[in-house]
């Protein structure tokens, strides 16, 4: 609890101290420090992953313009981007619009692989969700799933 209110408190404050338009690369990476990963968009974007998890809840996306200002910031965990995974969607195309999941589990007999993201849906802790995408040998979307964390329900001795 106490890593994820500090991931959550620091991120503010960082989000705050940037103006999109405004703020630079370097003003980016002095905030965030270096990026998980970096995509190349199609509309000339470069995208920094600011990845959270596996304690955190969000995941950032920020694109820099060719001019090397900040162009948008998003936290990329919530239903909204949940609902454009579909069947037969590339799991690398999933990758780049949710960032590196908590948690990936092989499941060899069925044949499939479940990738994990922990995200809120809602501002408190019992809010806190597990988002899985579901990909075959091919490394394409079978399905999704949402269920509440169970880490929430887990006592302390």
């Amino acid at each position: 609890l106490s890593t994820w209110l500090a991931l959550t408190g620091c991120d503010a404050q960082r989000i705050a101290e940037l103006e999109e338009g405004v703020a630079t690369e370097a003003d980016v990476k002095a905030r965030f420090g270096e990026p998980e990963k970096v995509w190349d968009d199609a509309a000339g974007l470069r995208v920094f992953e600011y990845n959270r998890q596996p304690n955190g809840t969000q995941n950032f996306m920020i694109s820099i313009g060719a001019d090397g200002k900040m162009a948008a910031l998003r936290q990329v965990l919530n239903a909204t981007n949940f609902a454009k995974i579909s069947p037969g969607m590339a799991m690398a195309d999933v990758r780049q619009m949710l960032g590196k999941p908590m948690k990936v589990t092989r499941f060899e007999l069925k044949n499939e692989t479940h990738h994990d993201w922990r995200w809120a849906d809602g501002p408190n802790v019992s809010d806190r969700q597990i988002f899985t995408v579901v990909v075959d040998s091919q490394m394409r979307v079978v399905s999704t799933a949402s269920m509440r964390d169970p880490e929430i329900d887990i006592k302390s001795p």
